[in-house]
Order: C-alpha cells, then structure tokens, then sequence
C-alpha cells in the first residue's frame, strides 16, 4: 500500500495554548482519524534560531527537537494538513514523504493484525 509519511519538527518548549505542542498535534491527529502518530524525542538539533539544543548540556536541555510522525493514505494526510497549518504558525517545520507500508495494523488497531504470529521473534517494527 502506498501511503504518505508526515514528519513535524518542533522544540520540546513550543506550546499551544499552554499545552505541549507536539501533544496537540498527537491529539488533533487521533481526532482527525488517522492510522497513528508517534513523537521522538531529540537528543540534539538546532532549528531556524541555529541554537543547537543538547541533553548534553543541562542549560539548554529544556527545549530539545521533537519529530512527530504520522503515516496514512495521502488522502488522509493532505486533509489533515490545513489542522497543521493552524498549529505550527511561525513555529517547527513539517516534511512529507511518500512511504510504501509494508504491514499496518490490524482491525482494532492492535500491533498484531490477527496473522498469528504473536511470539515469533525477528520480526520488524
């Protein structure tokens, strides 16, 4: 299945009416009904102020890069984009990617998709 990767880049300090932005972005997205997201948090980056972040260094470990993840069908995605828009402003920035999905979760969106292979090791996440 041929689907579409959105990737929003953003500091762990940017917010949303006093809420973590990447949550809203998670929660907008559950909203929106789409397959999933994901939020990965940095341990290094710098964006457009070029101040790199570090957890290296504990006085800048406050604002580290976060990158969301969320991949659907292009159609999903595109019309969740004007959601996005709204959200990001002048903050973060936000890539797509056109993925091939090799394997998506099951009904009830549990990881396992009723193909009987819970248990068996090697398999790719």
């Amino acid at each position: 299945m041929n689907g579409l990767r959105l990737t929003v880049l953003v500091g762990e300090s940017d917010t949303w009416h006093h809420r973590p932005l990447f949550a809203e972005v998670v929660h907008r997205a559950h909203r929106a009904g789409l397959a999933g997201a994901s939020v990965f948090r940095g341990v290094e980056g710098f964006g457009a102020s070029s101040v790199v972040h570090t957890s290296r260094l504990l006085s800048l470990s406050e604002d580290l890069p976060v990158a969301i993840v969320i991949v659907d069908t292009e159609e999903r995605v595109r019309a969740f984009l004007p959601d996005l828009e709204e959200l990001l402003g002048e903050e973060g920035l936000a890539v797509l990617d056109p993925v091939e999905v090799i394997r998506s979760p099951g009904p009830g969106g549990n990881d396992h998709g009723g193909d009987g292979d819970e248990g068996r090791g090697g398999e790719a996440r």
